[in-house]
């Protein structure tokens, strides 16, 4: 193990410069162990949590969909119950929640913010070699979401059903008639954050449709070659090479998602787009200001291509770290879009702060009851939405 761990240094060292040996020390030591996870993926206030009586008879009638968490880039097994993070299948089913996207980020550069970033060392490839996740994924950031995708099959298929993998229209519908009467049950669907992970060869999105991910972001939080991240350093619109990847995408059955895009790929995507398109972990700038939330006319635009935006659980999204503070975006950006429209995106397992874990999500039912929403308005938000969106959107 030792002489496994110093090769791994040794080779991280050689590719990431001076400064290497400290930083893969600390991954190695405490980015990828619990201590680490604990300081990035923080929760507020820990379970268990109780709704009223009210909202929990409600929650649990509820089909509860989160379009977006990165549980699988920490290794944890998420079959088993964790005392830190913010997800595995123990909480989702605690929670309610009957489908999450997770997503694949193949490229997080450290020491990332919200305003301007570039090429620096990059996280993903720490925690491959602390991992010792497979050699290909250590240069090939394609290779990276492959062996997550693999991870997750791996898991489900050793979950004793308590975890379905969903790639189809069929899939989703079996699973949901099997959890109309099994509520111990979850599931969950692939999404990729940041093109990056097509290793600069747009054919390489039948690879990723073939493996099983349904959902794209042509960013996340640095410029790529297709277009501009909303946290790059020049955040310019779609290249033509950008284009091609939207057409190719749309043609291969897997849905884009414009959370990290800069407003320019926004406008230049939606102005293209011949499907839905969604916004799967963000906030609205009508509730909180900011780089990182859409304006108004992109809320409005999102929309009337059939598409959702998904409110997100962390200050910077939402405006608070309370439950509270979540609620009132999502009434925000429904008075935008429209009921049909609004989701939810935790971002769960994201480096993120949360007021609550994944079996907290009654407490977000609680407080939409709060806010004035109706019993099928609610339904709508917390998942009613993106189960329409996805059994039109998945391959038959």
């Amino acid at each position: 193990m030792a002489r496994r761990l110093t090769r791994a240094t040794t080779i991280a060292a050689g590719a990431l410069g001076a400064s290497a040996a400290f930083v893969v020390g600390l991954a190695l030591t405490g980015i990828a162990s619990p201590v680490g996870e604990r300081a990035l993926n923080r929760v507020h206030r820990r379970g268990p949590y109780r709704a009223t009586p009210r909202a929990a008879e409600l929650h649990r009638s509820l089909t509860v969909v989160d379009l977006h968490a990165d549980s699988l880039l920490w290794g944890r097994d998420l079959r088993r119950r964790a005392s830190y993070g913010h997800l595995d299948i123990p909480r989702l089913v605690d929670g309610g929640v009957a489908l999450v996207g997770l997503s694949a980020a193949t490229q997080v550069p450290l020491g990332a913010n919200m305003d301007r970033n570039d090429e620096r060392p990059d996280l993903v490839t720490l925690l491959a070699l602390s991992q010792r996740w497979p050699r290909a994924t250590w240069g090939s950031r394609l290779a990276r979401a492959l062996h997550l995708a693999f991870r997750l099959r791996e898991m489900a298929a050793e979950s004793a059903g308590r975890l379905t993998l969903i790639e189809t229209r069929h899939d989703l519908e079996v699973y949901l008639a099997r959890r109309s009467t099994d509520p111990s049950i979850t599931a969950a669907f692939l999404s990729v954050e940041g093109a990056q992970a097509l290793d600069g060869d747009v054919a390489s999105i039948d690879i990723l449709a073939a493996a099983g991910f349904r959902m794209i972001a042509p960013n996340h939080l640095l410029d790529t070659v297709y277009g501009g991240s909303a946290h790059g350093a020049v955040k310019g619109g779609l290249s033509e090479v950008g284009r091609e990847l939207l057409s190719r995408t749309e043609s291969a059955g897997v849905l884009v998602d414009l959370a990290h895009a800069s407003s320019a790929t926004i406008d230049d995507v939606l102005a293209l787009a011949a499907r839905p398109v969604v916004a799967s972990h963000t906030g609205v700038r009508a509730a909180v200001p900011g780089i990182r939330n859409l304006p108004d006319d992109q809320v409005r635009a999102i929309a009337a291509t059939g598409g959702l935006v998904g409110i997100g659980f962390w200050p910077v999204a939402c405006g608070g770290d309370d439950v509270r503070a979540i609620a009132r975006s999502v009434v925000r950006a429904l008075e935008l879009a429209g009921i049909d429209h609004i989701a939810i995106g935790s971002d769960f397992d994201g480096a993120v702060s949360t007021p609550f874990d994944a079996s907290g999500m009654p407490l977000l039912t609680e407080a939409l009851l709060a806010e004035g929403l109706s019993d099928a308005d609610i339904g709508a938000v917390m998942g009613g939405n993106a189960v329409r969106l996805l059994t039109a959107a998945l391959p038959a």
